[in-house]
């Protein structure tokens, strides 16, 4: 299942994660999308699944931050996937936080003679 939040008024952040399904070993690549704020210190996108934790965290200079960060996390084994980023303040604490979900398959390779 992919989901994509839609960007509207009054949201502070966005996510998009690619592909939607995927063969182990797998890279995802997650697109966040911020408002400009000065209050805008850091984001951390987790992968989560419940045998795998993949972490990143990357500073934001407030309202001087790219509108688009672009993540990617490889080699990820099979299993269903929490994606969840969140955008902090200075003190960091929580300013907004989205979630996706995405399943990666165990690969069918089998053995090969």
């Amino acid at each position: 299942m992919l989901l994509t939040l839609p960007a509207g008024a009054g949201e502070k952040l966005t996510i998009t994660v690619s592909p939607a399904v995927a063969f182990a070993p797998a890279t995802l690549i997650v697109r966040a999308r911020i408002d400009a704020d000065p209050d805008n210190r850091a984001m951390e996108i987790v992968a989560e699944s419940a045998d795998f934790y993949r972490a990143s965290e990357v500073p934001l200079n407030g309202d001087q931050a790219p509108h688009m960060n672009v993540f990617e996390f490889r080699s990820l084994p099979s299993g269903t996937y929490e994606v969840k980023a969140t955008l902090l303040d200075a003190k960091h604490q929580a300013r907004a936080s989205v979630r996706s979900e995405v399943n990666v398959i165990q690969s069918g390779g089998g053995d090969r003679r």
